[in-house]
């Protein structure tokens, strides 16, 4: 029974102390100081990551303003909320297309109370059938809403 105590403490102790390591290794951008509206944002883009992730276009899609002037480029422009989020169901119709993204080389910097500027890097892994991986590189403006940070622009390459 002593045993069986002292391994179940190992298991915790490492899921509590050593799983945040190597969370930031994965990381290392995020371990410079920020100032909590930076933080703040930052959550935006992560929150996106893991809902992608689940395959939920629709809950992704919060992290923009849901607004008609909202602008998307990438191979071309969308402009409006409703515009941008036919597009992204219209290119990722499956699971599969939508692969695993992740963000990295993420930069925030806010401008002043009410906007910001997230820059970084995205990787996009899946199967060649699927449309094959990608990466590229992208800015986004932010406004500061009553639900929070939201894109507003979001340039993506």
């Amino acid at each position: 029974m002593q045993i069986l105590r002292r391994l179940v403490f190992a298991f915790v102790f490492v899921s509590m102390v050593a799983a945040p390591i190597f969370a930031q290794d994965k990381r290392p951008e995020q371990l410079r100081m920020m100032t909590q509206p930076e933080l703040d944002v930052l959550k935006v883009l992560l929150q996106q990551e893991r809902d992608w992730n689940r395959g939920d276009l629709d809950a992704f899609a919060t992290g923009y303003k849901h607004a008609p002037d909202i602008l998307f480029m990438g191979g071309s422009f969308i402009r409006g909320y409703e515009a941008m989020v036919a597009n992204y169901h219209k290119t990722y119709p499956t699971r599969e297309t939508m692969g695993q993204l992740t963000f990295s080389d993420l930069d925030p910097k806010v401008l002043d109370g009410s906007y910001a500027i997230l820059t970084g890097t995205y990787h996009l892994e899946r199967g060649k059938k699927f449309g094959g991986s990608a990466d590229g590189v992208f800015s986004l403006v932010l406004e500061k809403t009553d639900a929070g940070w939201k894109v507003i622009l979001d340039h993506t390459t």
